[in-house]
């Protein structure tokens, strides 16, 4: 078997039946119903799965279906916390509980006020809608090499836009970086 995809059900000699739940980078990862998550590097994974049970006699036990939707979210949330796609983006202390006051130059229309969590909350979310539209890019079977580049510098551009909000975040692990000059 040398192709593996996210939900094809796979088995080991010494973890039972299992399904994977992440295929990439030389990387398979497989949530085994008995023997919880384990991850197999590409070759390992050719030589430890199948696709067919290794015992006829193997317990056919019926599979609670709740358990396996709640073993397979947090395997996901692992998944997506590795990425950096969700996670506890932490706003600054400085900010906490302030707002974001939006006044018009002309004294006749009136301010606009959000709290500063809400509007701290918007910039993540497209951080990581720009992470995703990323990794789809870097995934697409469709695009030529210098396309996903071409895709790839507008990104970079639009993280360098957004770098003003960096004063916002709590850790600068958590900043937006665009393209750095070279010198």
């Amino acid at each position: 078997m040398e192709s593996y995809h996210t939900g094809q059900v796979v088995y080991h000699e010494n973890f039972g039946t299992g399904r994977v739940v992440n295929a990439a980078d030389e990387r398979i990862t497989v949530n085994f119903i008995k023997a919880g998550v384990r991850n197999f590097s590409a070759p390992d994974a050719d030589l430890e799965l199948s696709e067919t049970p290794f015992h006829d006699n193997e317990d056919t036990e019926s599979i609670d279906t709740d358990e396996l939707k709640s073993a397979m979210k947090d395997v996901l949330r692992d998944v997506l916390r590795e990425e950096g796609l969700i996670g506890n983006i932490a706003l600054a202390d400085k900010w906490d509980s302030g707002e974001l006051v939006l006044k018009p130059a002309k004294a006749d229309l009136q301010s606009k006020s959000v709290p500063i969590d809400t509007f701290f909350h918007k910039i993540v979310m497209v951080r990581n809608q720009l992470r995703v539209l990323e990794a789809n890019i870097n995934a697409s079977r469709n695009l030529a090499d210098s396309e996903k580049v071409d895709l790839q510098q507008y990104i970079t551009r639009c993280y360098g836009s957004l770098t003003t909000f960096n004063v916002l975040f709590a850790d600068k692990k958590d900043w937006f970086v665009g393209s750095k000059k070279e010198e």
